[in-house]
């Protein structure tokens, strides 16, 4: 916990996406009460997008952050605008895309369970 996950097009290659994740354990930190350790953060890239009726000209990013149960309406609303804002300084087109950037917060479901082996 947290489990983070990024949705990326293949037109941000060129963006440090460690550097990013770096950068949003410490917001998440910061703004949720979350453990630096406990941060994970996986990066995948998507092949295959559509936005309205285009598959071209069009850049997506969508961040999801999944906490355990406990944190306020308020708190993850934060969290998701602060995502936002660090993502605007992160992911930038080199081609003139229009980029869709997106956050969401999630609660982890009771069943949760993990390990570290």
């Amino acid at each position: 916990m947290p489990q983070i996950t990024v949705e990326r097009s293949p037109g941000l290659d060129h963006v440090d996406w460690a550097e990013f994740a770096l950068d949003l354990h410490t917001v998440v930190v910061e703004t949720a009460a979350a453990r630096p350790e406990a941060c994970k953060t996986r990066v995948l890239r998507t092949e295959d997008e559509v936005v309205g009726g285009e598959r071209e000209h069009h850049a997506i990013v969508n961040v999801t952050i999944a906490l355990l149960p406990g944190r306020t309406e308020e708190t993850k609303a934060l969290l998701t605008e602060r995502v936002v804002e660090l993502l605007r300084k992160h992911a930038r087109s080199t081609t003139g895309d229009t980029l869709h950037l997106s956050a969401e917060v999630r609660e982890l479901d009771a069943s949760y369970q993990k390990a570290v082996v």
